[in-house]
């Protein structure tokens, strides 16, 4: 093997996977043939002109830049900014990629515009507050913030930022995760092999994460008592594996940007969630009034 291609291999894996939520700056702009433009469709499905992911730098333009940068910091750097409500070393964005901005990355570009919705989990109606704090619950470990706090309101006002003009009740054509096929069988022998190989260099062989020389986190824990607990979706095989299909592993194609996937297949990611999913972590204590008219997904952790 030549010098170059072991240079190659090398640093292929050291960026091989992993929620990166770092400090770190992402790319703000879209890889060559990166779609940044989405058809917009109102409730009844009549075409309004297409939304377009802005540039963080068009913050500074607005009133309350402010509050929408703050809003960003709280999202990137979740666990350094609210350790009293952060009992995971986890971040907002360690789920939400590229700030909540790409496609199938869990992104915040519809969340203002979809609240309130009814939550089948809570068997209710939840507002945007309800939802934020159910994360630092379960996602987080932690605990709720003040739902008219400084920080949930400089949360919401980079999400509404984030929406630009799209009209409540309208939607942004974009995915939120892969279309996972729950019918495929898990293995998490297969997983496991299959999480040394594509996420370990990132995540830790235990799971355990990574953190950068500041101590901040650049690679989040997947399990262990660092980790979300079992109430968070994340815990759930179809859920975790609809995520890390077009989101996971980082850094190992030669085109796009950071949290572009395309690696593994829908098997690849429903093995490999299976395998991580189901290590231990943290209870919920509030896992009793889960779905409380039953219909509980089959792949909950209880």
């Amino acid at each position: 093997m030549s010098k170059h291609i072991r240079i190659a291999a090398l640093l292929a894996a050291m960026v091989a996977v992993g929620g990166w939520t770092a400090s770190a700056a992402q790319p703000e702009t879209a890889a060559p043939g990166a779609r940044n433009t989405f058809p917009v469709l109102d409730k009844d499905g009549k075409r309004l002109p297409d939304y377009t992911i802005p540039s963080d730098t068009q913050i500074a333009a607005q009133p309350n830049a402010e509050q929408i940068n703050y809003g960003k910091r709280l999202l990137t750097e979740t666990r350094r900014l609210l350790p009293q409500n952060t009992g995971a070393s986890m971040n907002c964005n360690s789920c939400h990629v590229q700030g909540g901005k790409k496609p199938m990355g869990a992104p915040y570009i519809n969340t203002v515009n979809t609240f309130p919705q009814f939550n089948p989990r809570a068997n209710r109606v939840v507002t945007l507050e309800d939802r934020i704090n159910g994360c630092f619950m379960r996602s987080m470990n932690g605990k709720p913030l003040e739902k008219d706090s400084a920080e949930m309101k400089a949360m919401i006002a980079y999400m509404k930022w984030l929406a630009q003009d799209v009209p409540h009740g309208a939607r942004v054509q974009i995915e939120n995760a892969w279309p996972m096929d729950t019918k495929l069988v898990p293995d998490p022998v297969r997983g496991k092999s299959l999480y040394a190989a594509q996420c370990a260099s990132c995540h830790g062989a235990n799971g355990e994460g990574k953190r950068d020389r500041s101590g901040d986190i650049a690679f989040p824990p997947l399990w262990g008592d660092e980790s979300f607990n079992i109430g968070a979706g994340l815990a759930r095989t179809y859920k975790a594996a609809a995520f890390i299909r077009n989101s996971m592993p980082m850094g190992v194609n030669t085109h796009g940007s950071w949290g572009e996937g395309g690696v593994l297949s829908d098997q690849d990611a429903v093995d490999v969630a299976e395998y991580f999913t189901h290590m231990p972590r943290p209870d919920f204590a509030g896992k009793d009034k889960d779905w409380p008219q039953g219909k509980k997904p089959k792949d909950a952790r209880y």
